[in-house]
């Protein structure tokens, strides 16, 4: 954990040096499969926004692009690698359980997926095993990836020098999220079945 919390921190070292690249960069690892919080890219950017250092809605953009370029790619090792690939890291029954997912709630899913925490690394490998539609899917994963990315900045904006602050609204936020993800699949679902 330490060595992870090193690069971390040399990641975003090197992040504050590349400016607008560095965002791009560091939102497009925390996309794929690679343990990496955006919350330590765009609150830090957001502060500077606040700071007239950087502007407030390029953060936007080249976070969302980053985390949409990141999504691609784990997209295209599902499509291209396939299954068998995916299962040396996954279990068969999970795989299965993920495509019959899929099957049923594809784009609900991916835009879901990218507003939880750990699950919005890997969302995207069950929509490349399925072969879900390339617009859809970047339709969806942008939406996902710009509500989170735009709750992040505005934190950074405004209480992005208080780090108790900070881990008590991003608590708050997190769960609220969570709490509106699962009210909205249950609408999903009760919608779906009535259909």
């Amino acid at each position: 954990m330490d060595v992870l919390h090193q690069i971390i921190n040399y990641l975003v070292s090197l992040a504050g040096d590349w400016g607008y690249f560095g965002i791009f960069f560091l939102m497009f690892l925390e996309s794929t499969f690679f343990p990496f919080p955006s919350e330590v890219v765009i609150i830090p950017a957001g502060y500077l926004a606040f700071k007239g250092e950087m502007n407030f809605f390029l953060i936007i953009v080249f976070g969302l692009l980053g985390s949409i370029a990141g999504s691609w790619l784990n997209y295209l090792i599902a499509l291209k690698l396939g299954r068998k690939f995916l299962e040396k890291f996954i279990s068969v029954e999970k795989l299965d359980k993920m495509d019959a997912f899929f099957e049923k709630h594809g784009a609900m899913s991916t835009f879901t997926g990218r507003l939880i925490p750990v699950f919005r690394q890997y969302i995207s490998f069950p929509a490349g095993l399925a072969k879900m539609n390339g617009i859809i899917f970047t339709l969806y994963t942008a939406v996902g990836a710009l509500i989170w990315i735009v709750i992040l900045d505005i934190v950074g904006y405004y209480i992005g020098d208080n780090e108790a602050l900070i881990k008590k609204y991003l608590g708050n936020i997190s769960t609220g999220i969570i709490i509106l993800v699962i009210f909205g699949l249950i609408l999903y679902f009760y919608r779906k079945k009535r259909k």
